[in-house]
């Protein structure tokens, strides 16, 4: 039997909840300009954060530019981020996206999701950090945590993809909240609920951090 959704009201005072719990939440991803922001967040698939930070000073200063990044042997990207799940497939991927930016782009981040998602790598949710972090533009990215916390919660059905995630969210909050609130939900789902939480989703909702 599928559980019935929650309405938009009831939806809305979860994710207020969640806020409140996280009302200072950021991203965890160390990065110095854009261009490593997009660095980062693509060798954040599948991975986690601290692991991507362990690597990106090195890599940072190894490849401070989209240049830089675009002449490197495929073998060094490999080097500088052997640590780092499906490194092989990621180090393609970085190369593959340097060349890019630096071809049709002048080295520049476009500001735009649909650009950044013809991207070798680059997905939505890759796209909608970039955007949010790196220029300020409002947008939920749906990780595993944001997904799976929505779906606990019945915000969304349990086979919602992460675009119906996305949207679904995005009409519950006014723009000006929706990268603090993104941000809320997956330090939430990181520390408070992890996919390990056993019982009743509500009662972690009042949980000390």
């Amino acid at each position: 039997m599928t559980e019935e959704l929650l309405s938009d009201d009831e939806a809305r005072a979860v994710l207020y909840k969640i806020l409140a719990l996280y009302p200072d939440a950021r991203g965890e991803l160390q990065w110095d300009s854009k261009f490593h922001l997009l660095c980062a967040v693509m060798l954040s698939a599948q991975t986690t954060d601290k692991m991507v930070n362990r690597v990106m000073p090195s890599f940072s200063k190894m490849f401070p530019t989209p240049v830089d990044l675009a002449k490197a042997p495929i073998e060094q990207i490999e080097r500088e981020i052997k640590t780092i799940g499906l490194f092989r497939s990621k180090a393609k991927h970085l190369k593959a996206t340097a060349e890019i930016l630096v071809d049709k782009y002048d080295s520049q981040i476009p500001e735009d999701k649909k650009t950044l998602m013809t991207l070798p790598g680059v997905g939505e949710k890759t796209a909608n950090v970039v955007l949010a972090e790196g220029f300020g533009i409002p947008a939920i990215a749906v990780d595993t945590h944001v997904s799976r916390i929505s779906k606990k919660f019945h915000i969304v059905d349990e086979k919602a993809t992460p675009h119906e995630v996305e949207k679904r969210l995005e009409s519950l909050l006014p723009k000006d909240q929706w990268v603090k609130t993104h941000h809320a939900m997956i330090l939430f789902g990181r520390y408070t609920m992890p996919a390990r939480a056993k019982g009743d989703p509500y009662s972690y909702l009042n949980s000390e951090k």
